[in-house]
């Protein structure tokens, strides 16, 4: 799902202004634990959370029933993020390259329509520039494949601009073989023994077709209402597979962001947009506040669930916030509540 970036600034600034206290009033809470219960307001989105990390502190915030700091829950397109970090960390150990053609590592695989897998290279994809089509558009998110089937889906469809960026989940399935072709193992193996393990996170896994969400967890809802709890990680696969919890997101990224998962070239050659012309990096994409701060993260969207995180470079600064639902009540709530926390406060 291509990630939110524009920023209204007259909703954030009216949202803040209407939480801001008066002279007379008891102390607040924090700005964006009070934004939380908005997302509550429309489409009877049934419950939200955030945890937000500063150093060694957190806040947990939760509104709505039968959501705590514990659950498990589907991370969606937060999977690009693990699945990018251990690309770059395989082009740092000199096993690929980032110019080397799809057609090298799978030779013959992308052809059809239009599409060429000798002229795509493995920054195109990580970049969201290879102009391939988002295999998720025709089965809407609710299809369980395998990774051949899903990127034959996509080459039925001719390729969008070469070079313009067009998010397309098709990229990061095929990043997963990529990384099975060069490593022998699979990229969930690969992101277990690279990133969760030595990060410690413990409530992190790539499930695989299992349909059930390990314990604690609460319900998650489609947007009608439905029961959505079990669900098959082969919709998304390497482009959304991933089961975490809010303190794990905080852990990874505030590792990410702070170099311990990257050498710095290779952290850098991450949030360089060029390619994507200021609009994505390498599986997070940055927004920049009204306040001039600017923030990096990844957003995750399937069917049940909604997840962003954002940190500041370094990771010294960190906030996740789910619902158990596929969308917030109102997007222009998520600027809001990303300026509420990542904006310096005014008394």
């Amino acid at each position: 799902m291509p990630p939110l970036r524009t920023l209204l600034a007259v909703p954030v600034a009216l949202t803040l202004l209407a939480l801001a206290p008066t002279a007379s009033s008891a102390p607040s809470p924090p700005p964006t634990d009070a934004i939380l219960p908005l997302l509550l307001a429309q489409g009877g989105v049934p419950a939200a959370a955030l945890l937000a990390r500063e150093g060694s502190g957190t806040r947990y915030a939760e509104a709505g029933p039968g959501i705590s700091r514990a659950d498990h829950f589907r991370a969606g397109s937060i999977t690009k993020t693990f699945i990018a970090t251990v690309v770059l960390q395989l082009a740092a150990e000199h096993r690929l390259k980032l110019s080397d053609t799809v057609e090298r590592y799978l030779p013959g695989l992308v052809r059809g329509s239009g599409n060429d897998g000798r002229t795509m290279t493995l920054r195109s994809l990580l970049t969201h520039t290879s102009g391939l089509n988002d295999f998720a558009l025709d089965t809407r998110g609710v299809v369980p494949l395998t990774p051949l089937q899903a990127v034959r889906i996509a080459l039925t469809h001719p390729p969008a601009d070469p070079g313009r960026f067009s998010y397309s989940s098709t990229n990061y399935v095929l990043l997963g073989l990529v990384i099975q072709q060069v490593t022998g193992h699979s990229y969930a193996a690969e992101a277990e023994r690279r990133i969760i393990a030595p990060l410690g996170l413990t409530g992190t896994s790539f499930p695989g077709s299992l349909t059930s969400l390990p314990s604690p967890h609460g319900r998650a809802y489609a947007a009608d209402g439905t029961d959505v709890t079990e669900l098959d990680p082969r919709v998304a696969g390497a482009a959304g597979e991933l089961v975490t919890t809010l303190a794990d997101l905080d852990r990874f990224y505030a590792a990410l962001l702070g170099g311990r998962l990257l050498p710095p070239h290779w952290l850098r050659e991450m949030l360089d947009t060029r390619a994507a012309h200021g609009l994505y990096g390498m599986g997070l994409f940055p927004v920049k506040l009204p306040c001039g701060t600017t923030v990096w993260g990844h957003n995750g969207r399937i069917t049940g669930s909604y997840v962003r995180t954002a940190a500041t470079i370094g990771g010294r600064r960190v906030l996740t916030f789910r619902v158990n639902t596929t969308s917030i009540a109102d997007p222009d709530l998520e600027p809001a509540l990303l300026a509420a926390e990542f904006c310096p406060r005014t008394s």
